[in-house]
């Protein structure tokens, strides 16, 4: 399936682009972090982020569907 990911602070510096269209056989959230991680050298776990599809929070089970748009959000820190 089609899908277009997002990235944002940590996940953009390490993925080296902030967003990236990709075909993918992951079935959630969780399963495409999980491929994304292995393939960027992503530091951080999946329970350390929150996910978005569609530009709605979601759950890390979710079932994606051709033509998702999925955002990882890292914590933020600030001051």
């Amino acid at each position: 399936m089609h899908l277009k990911i997002q990235y944002y602070a940590i996940l953009r510096e390490q993925s080296g682009h902030s967003e990236e269209s990709i075909q993918t056989t992951a079935a959630t959230p969780q399963d495409l972090y999980a491929e994304l991680r292995i393939r960027c050298a992503f530091t951080l776990r999946h329970e350390q982020l929150k996910v978005a599809v569609n530009g709605e929070f979601a759950e890390w089970s979710l079932a994606l569907k051709e033509g998702d748009v999925v955002v990882f959000i890292p914590p933020v820190a600030g001051g």
